[in-house]
């Protein structure tokens, strides 16, 4: 059997305000032929299909005709889970007409662990894999709320949760195994952050339970899984050095700080062993990150220019001058390209800033989470009430973060 292994798609989000649709279609696209041209049994995607829970209908365009392409073939089957920025309910509510056409959802945690396993037969109609799609674990799946407990107490609970349930679901696979009457390769699906996961400047990863990391080591997967495709980290990499327990990573750069190329995981199995091999993504579109005094900035971008380079670009400004209408001479220097000017950050004024809360002070020099830990500071908040007013603040954010709809 031969598995992809993906994650992280993120259908529809924006990059500042640009939209990125062109470039959603351009991955798609090129991942069908990758299905083709590599003649894969079996895609997975561990998770954040799409960027919010109210996907754009754009975006959700371009997820349906996705999976009628990539089984339109008859014999290829699609695992799809939900991440923390799916919706459960919206995942899981075509699911019925799905698995008629070999795609199975599994939207969130099921009450029976059985549920969540699934044994997939290859060419010859006989079962050939075992695949156990672990949506991502929400609080209210993995714990109850104790009145007074302490942040630690919700950790080991988070933390503990996820063991159980993966234990459980193993268990099934187990099961599922005696049923076939013989040993099958075993998937795990996850969506969660490992012990150790690297994450970048503005990769767009945030905590998956607030106020916690309830981070996982590789022994939290029972030994019966050949092989974890996980989700949730946007940097392809694997778990405490156990390459059979990997991220794919996203697919797209999320942000103008992601450097490395991106890839998807072939996972092909020959008896129980998986061989893994990533297959590089091209990159639809170029970010350009413009960092250092204007004299940098403008060489850079008539670099881009002389290669009629059609980038979207982030200019940091960190000289140790001071300069005029930065906007209007970044506008006038890309005038007349293909440029795209996203975002100008200025950290000589948010330095200035930072040292005297002036008024010229804009919220888009700082990272949201850096002004409420000043407004604490500010307030002279007492370091032991800091913890549960940050763990409030990232909840809160979180939320409205998973609320706000993607417009077209």
């Amino acid at each position: 059997m031969k598995i992809l292994h993906t994650s992280d798609w993120h259908l529809g989000r924006l990059l500042f305000t640009h939209k990125r649709y062109d470039e959603f279609s351009a991955f798609l696209a090129w991942l069908i032929d990758v299905l083709d041209r590599e003649v894969i049994d079996v895609l997975l995607v561990a998770g954040d299909v799409f960027d919010t829970t109210t996907p754009s209908h754009r975006a959700q365009e371009l997820y349906y005709r996705f999976l009628c392409q990539a089984v339109a073939d008859g014999r290829r089957h699609v695992v799809v889970t939900a991440g923390n920025h799916d919706s459960p309910t919206f995942l899981d509510a075509p699911k019925t007409v799905l698995e008629s056409i070999r795609v199975r959802v599994v939207g969130s945690a099921a009450a029976d662990p059985a549920d969540e396993v699934i044994v997939l037969p290859g060419a010859s109609g006989e079962p050939e894999v075992i695949v156990c799609a672990v949506p991502f674990l929400r609080d209210r799946d993995l714990r109850t709320v104790e009145a007074g407990e302490l942040p630690e107490d919700k950790e080991r609970k988070l933390t503990e949760g996820i063991q159980r349930h993966y234990t459980a679901v193993a268990a099934a696979a187990a099961a599922a195994q005696e049923q076939v009457g013989r040993r099958l390769p075993v998937v795990a699906m996850g969506h969660l952050f490992a012990a150790g996961g690297q994450t970048v400047e503005g990769d767009g990863v945030r905590d998956l339970y607030v106020g916690s990391l309830a981070h996982v080591g590789s022994d939290m997967f029972p030994p019966i899984f050949n092989y974890c495709a996980l989700g949730h980290l946007h940097t392809a990499q694997s778990v405490g050095g156990d390459v059979t327990r990997r991220y794919s990573g996203a697919p797209l750069a999320m942000g103008f700080g992601e450097r490395a190329g991106k890839s998807v995981l072939i996972v092909e199995f020959t008896g129980l062993a998986p061989a893994i091999t990533p297959v590089p993504v091209p990159c639809f579109q170029e970010l350009v990150r413009l960092q250092g005094g204007w004299p940098e900035i403008a060489d850079g971008i008539r670099q881009l220019r002389q290669r009629d380079s059609r980038a979207l670009i982030e200019i940091i400004y960190d000289g140790s001058g001071a300069v005029g209408d930065l906007r209007q001479m970044a506008d006038e220097a890309i005038a007349g390209s293909a440029l795209n000017l996203l975002r100008i950050k200025n950290l000589r004024v948010a330095q200035q800033a930072l040292n005297s809360m002036d008024s010229s002070e804009e919220l888009d020099d700082l990272d949201p989470e850096e002004v409420f830990r000043r407004c604490l500071d500010a307030r002279s908040v007492a370091e032991q009430d800091r913890l549960e007013l940050l763990l409030a603040y990232r909840e809160a954010a979180a939320a409205l973060h998973n609320a706000d709809p993607n417009a077209e």
